[in-house]
């Protein structure tokens, strides 16, 4: 196996003049290996369902001309609100041939997240799951450029401008011919977790896919090895799920897992072992929790070759265990949903170490820089920079050309995230230089959460942080002022969590509520969050020495 001074110094990329996510992803298989599983999903006791390549690749080809029929084109922006099922891969791929743009989104997300991030995308069609319709129904007039909807496992007869996903792959004849789309080509719209501001959308070209292949390959050690079978629980509306995961995977002809149920440490295991996974990515939050579960009998049963994490960092006493329970070192990478995958580990290559990330991912040239805009020296904290260009890089921020200019000085990328290099060229995490919150994996903007809060009638004021949590990372706190004539109490602490998880979801809503007397604001009017960040860890420092 190659060390990673012989991968880097090898590597040279070389990007096709045409290339598609769903041709990419389905369509060479389908031709070479038609019989080929690509897809399982696990239904716990029940036999797995599979799907093969033969029927993915004919199955998007049949929704892409029933969605052109409908008047979706080159450009349009679809979004696709559904959990891990055939349904979303079928939708992805879809959308793609026709050279349209898919904008993924969580299954979790409340109203005002979700209809946000439908009306800045400017959405020309949704396809949707029936337990998502009420969520959908709340925004619904809201949305001006919608104007089509495709119901997963919906009613019989949903109505003018709504369609039925079955029906739609079922027509006879529903063919046509793959957009002829180049590398970058716009084809994704993620949307980061937002900081101060609102959540934006990060659009990346197809080559983004291209661009998490030697990631993908490195950190799960030489990706694909003959039986390698591949999980996570990370949703595929997330960069974290769909780029590290599903779509590579795709591309390479590795069988994907998948469950529809929740996480549960005690599931995971008997999952893993019953459907033979041999590679997983598992934030860190999942595998302290599996840590937690003890001694679980499945773990005899496991045949586990590599597992990756990321979303946040690995405490060296979860990659300890590791080692020790399941005989595994996790690979630890890094990335941002604008720029991912460019920071990684693999032990079998020669690069892991508790506590680091790792080293730049081959292909991507990542540098430290100090508030000058040059390379720190090994020791100094600095700010994680990639080299421009860069395949996995996005494109820009959805008609948003000040925020995106905004993110890059010269050449480089500027992450936001400090870090600390050692003489080895190990990078190990410190912290965002911005408010962004680490909880189970997810990353999460505090102003949207903010704004959430002050929608509540009771509510003057708030500040959100992220409160240090041993399994979660952190946890979204909320100091809170109230309205004159509002009076404190657990009641309605309980109450204003519930108004900002029903309207949000569930992972961004605030944990713990502290109401207070007044807000710390700059002299321009902006809160002071350092303040309370700083308060949130001397009590949870307090409670860890308890």
């Amino acid at each position: 196996m190659q060390n990673y001074q012989t991968l880097t110094a090898d590597f040279a990329w070389n990007l096709p003049a045409r290339y598609n996510i769903a041709a990419a992803c389905a369509d060479g298989w389908a031709r070479s290996e038609p019989d080929r599983i690509c897809l399982v999903e696990d239904r716990g006791e029940a036999p797995a369902r599979t799907l093969d390549y033969g029927g993915l690749a004919d199955s998007s080809r049949r929704l892409a001309a029933a969605m052109a029929a409908k008047g979706v084109g080159r450009g349009d922006r679809v979004a696709i609100v559904l959990p891990q099922s055939f349904q979303t891969v079928i939708a992805h791929l879809a959308v793609y041939r026709l050279g349209a743009i898919a904008v993924p989104l969580a299954m979790r997300f409340g109203p005002e997240a979700l209809g946000f991030r439908l009306k800045a995308a400017g959405a020309k069609m949704a396809v949707l799951h029936r337990e998502g319709l009420e969520t959908f129904g709340a925004v619904r007039d809201s949305l001006p450029a919608l104007e089509s909807v495709v119901v997963v496992e919906g009613e019989d007869d949903p109505g003018a401008g709504w369609f039925d996903f079955e029906k739609l792959i079922a027509e006879p004849g529903g063919t046509l011919e793959d957009a002829a789309t180049v590398p970058d080509d716009p084809a994704l719209i993620i949307f980061t977790s937002g900081t101060t501001g609102p959540p934006k959308g990060a659009l990346h070209g197809h080559r983004v896919v291209l661009g998490h292949l030697p990631g993908i390959r490195f950190h799960h050690e030489d990706y694909p090895r003959p039986g390698d079978r591949i999980w996570t629980p990370s949703d595929w509306a997330w960069a974290g799920g769909l780029l590290n995961v599903l779509l590579p995977s795709l591309q390479l002809g590795v069988p994907v897992v998948f469950s529809a149920e929740r996480f549960r440490a005690e599931e995971a295991y008997r999952l893993m072992a019953r459907q033979g996974v041999r590679n997983a990515f598992l934030p860190a939050t999942a595998l302290r929790m599996l840590a937690a579960a003890g001694d679980e009998p499945a773990v005899k049963d496991l045949v586990l070759r590599t597992i990756a994490s990321a979303g946040e960092s690995l405490p060296a006493a979860t990659y300890e265990w590791a080692r020790r329970a399941l005989a595994i070192t996790v690979n630890e990478f890094y990335g941002q949903t604008e720029c991912n995958m460019v920071l990684g580990s693999a032990a079998a290559h020669g690069v892991s170490r508790a506590g680091a990330i790792g080293k730049p991912v081959p292909g991507h040239r990542v540098a430290l820089l100090g508030e000058d805009g040059r390379e720190v020296p090994a020791g100094t904290p600095g700010t994680i920079a990639v080299r421009a260009p860069d395949p996995v890089m996005f494109l820009n921020y959805w008609q948003d050309p000040a925020a995106t200019a905004a993110k890059f000085s010269g050449d480089w990328l500027m992450t936001g995230d400090q870090a600390v290099m050692d003489a080895d060229g190990y990078v190990a995490f410190l912290g965002r230089d911005d408010d962004i919150i680490t909880s189970a994996g997810y990353r999460i903007g505090p102003g949207e959460v903010e704004n959430c809060l002050l929608a509540h009638e009771a509510v003057k004021l708030a500040a959100v942080v992220g409160k240090p949590d041993p399994l979660r990372t952190e946890i979204v706190k909320a100091y809170v002022v109230l309205r004159d004539g509002q009076p404190a109490s657990p009641a309605l602490a309980d109450e204003i969590q519930a108004f900002v998880r029903t309207r949000l979801s569930a992972h961004e809503y605030p944990r713990e509520i502290a109401f207070v007397d007044e807000m710390p604001l700059t002299t321009s009017g902006k809160i002071v969050r350092r303040m309370f960040r700083e308060r949130a860890r001397a009590e949870a420092a307090e409670r860890s020495e308890r």
